[in-house]
């Protein structure tokens, strides 16, 4: 959240401009972690919100939450269109990019011990495999960026009276 707040989606529009104006920004968290939490994806294009979903979980950590709004985020987006997937969660990226390939040959496992939140790494992994055309890149959290901020906003829907 930018600042602390529990920004409503017209108060992030209205406060902030900057950043990727074209893709899917997402966001998760949970509040305390372990505790409560929610979830939130947003697909923009040329600045237009083209779709967008949220959800909560009364019981989950940041980490699912994070890989959940990616799970959604990808079904946002028509199939064969090419479009770059948003996270501010550089253990969710580097996660799919780096690490998954290695854990899938291996048959599911770490070198280290076993891979939390493995069902939901495993839909991801291969919901984009199956979507070549989606690229998954890491943005800083709360620099502003409007549609992060956004993502964000929509993950803490479940903590306001208003969306």
């Amino acid at each position: 959240m930018a600042n602390g707040d529990l920004l409503t989606l017209a108060e992030v529009t209205a406060r902030f401009s900057r950043g990727p104006q074209t893709g899917v920004f997402t966001d998760g968290g949970s509040v305390p972690n372990p505790g409560p939490g929610g979830w939130g994806a947003v697909y923009v294009v040329e600045g237009e919100i083209i779709g967008q979903a949220y959800g909560h979980d009364p019981d989950t950590t940041n980490n699912r939450m994070e890989l959940t709004a990616l799970i959604e985020a990808c079904d946002l987006v028509p199939e064969g269109e090419s479009m770059t997937v948003y996270s501010d969660s550089n253990l969710a990226v580097q996660s799919m990019n780096d690490w998954a390939p290695g854990w899938m040959e291996r048959g599911w496992k770490r070198k280290t011990g076993p891979i939390k939140n493995l069902e939901l790494i495993q839909e991801l992994y291969y919901k984009l495999e199956g979507r070549p055309e989606l690229t998954l890149r890491w943005i800083k959290a709360h620099d502003g960026s409007l549609w992060n901020e956004y993502a964000d906003s929509l993950a803490n829907a479940w903590r306001r009276d208003q969306v």
